[in-house]
């Protein structure tokens, strides 16, 4: 048997800087995860949005039918003119253009989520999401301790290229230095049974081997010049990593925000316009206004409504966005329990 000293710590830095990799390894699996689900939670609120989009929009296309053919009664009994008929036409020809597109948008996220489902879209068509089964955490914060981003596995995935990085210096640094190895051997050399146990017929062999780098035309100080500035190179793409990761944190939580104060005012809208549109209908019970100004206060009622739809929609997804910049939550991310030692430290050592 053999057994290497290790003296200067080369074999224990391989085996941290495999770890390391390991662990670099893992986190880019989180990534993956942490990517795939959000990218599935998008798709999802795409189609939800979308659909309840087409409803608004299909409810004030009716209006618009049922406004034209009153504008064209009114014609037909002379309380109209023919530009008053074209302007309703015009307006429900405008309206129906808005559909397409809403169409085409739930056919794209449909597709995108089979994908992400690893079917295709011929074979699986997703379920007909709705809005209002989505609903947002209980509290979203308004500030975040640097802590909490740094869950997220791709700042732990470049943290554990620099752990590697650090311990490739001292695997190079440990090079530089002899290696010591001890032997051992035994050896029976009777195959007689009534001999074993005689010490004549055994053979004890201990020693021990130093190996020094003599000459290596400065390869050796080379690999350790080439190591540091790997490690260099790492750190810098940590540094990176983390700043882009505060930068979308920071644009996502003014995104929420902005997305709070958004919804605020279009559900401020969407009651005035009820409140106008149940007045207007008030006031034609009594004579004073006609029915052209009750289908006119009810689409602009069901336009609010659809302003609400779409801001609702933004700030759920702009909400699966915080969440995913966040490294899935501020709350026991599996990552975010296994925190390792800085690597500069770790390099300062060698």
């Amino acid at each position: 048997m053999s057994y290497a000293l290790d003296p200067f710590g080369a074999n224990r830095r391989r085996i941290e800087q495999q770890e390391a990799t390991a662990g670099y390894e893992a986190y880019q699996l989180d990534a993956a995860y942490l990517t795939l689900t959000g990218n599935a939670a998008t798709q999802a609120l795409a189609i939800a949005s979308a659909r309840a989009q087409i409803k608004a929009v299909e409810t004030i296309i009716q209006d618009d039918q049922e406004n034209l053919r009153l504008v064209q009664s009114e014609l037909e009994a002379g309380e109209a003119t023919q530009i008053d008929v074209e302007s309703a036409a015009s307006q429900l020809a405008a309206d129906r253009t808005l559909l397409p597109p809403l169409r085409q948008q739930v056919s794209v996220a449909r597709h995108a989520l089979s994908i992400l489902a690893g079917r295709l879209p011929a074979d699986w068509v997703p379920p007909d999401f709705n809005l209002e089964e989505f609903t947002l955490p209980d509290e979203l914060p308004a500030s975040l301790p640097s802590d909490l981003v740094r869950q997220r596995p791709d700042i732990l995935a470049s943290e554990a290229q620099l752990h590697a990085a650090s311990a490739a210096i001292g695997v190079a640094t440990a090079q530089l230095y002899p290696t010591i190895n001890l032997t051992a051997t035994f050896t029976q050399e009777s195959l007689a049974t009534e001999t074993w146990f005689n010490p004549t017929s055994r053979v004890w062999s201990i020693g021990g081997q130093l190996l020094a780098p003599v000459f290596h035309g400065g390869a050796l100080q080379a690999q350790k010049r080439a190591a540091v500035d790997a490690f260099d190179a790492a750190l810098a793409n940590y540094r990176q990593t983390v700043l882009t990761s505060f930068g979308q944190v920071a644009d996502v939580m003014e995104a929420l925000a902005h997305d709070a104060e958004l919804l605020e005012a279009e559900r401020r809208a969407l009651e005035s316009a009820d409140e106008s549109l149940r007045l207007t209908r008030t006031t034609y019970q009594y004579g004073n206004v006609g029915v052209l100004q009750v289908l006119d206060a009810q689409r602009l009622a069901e336009q609010a409504r659809l302003g609400y739809v779409r801001a609702q929609a933004q700030r759920l997804l702009d909400s699966v966005q915080f969440l995913t910049a966040m490294g899935g939550g501020w709350w026991n991310w599996p990552g975010s329990d296994q925190p390792m030692q800085a690597a500069a430290e770790k390099a300062a050592g060698h």
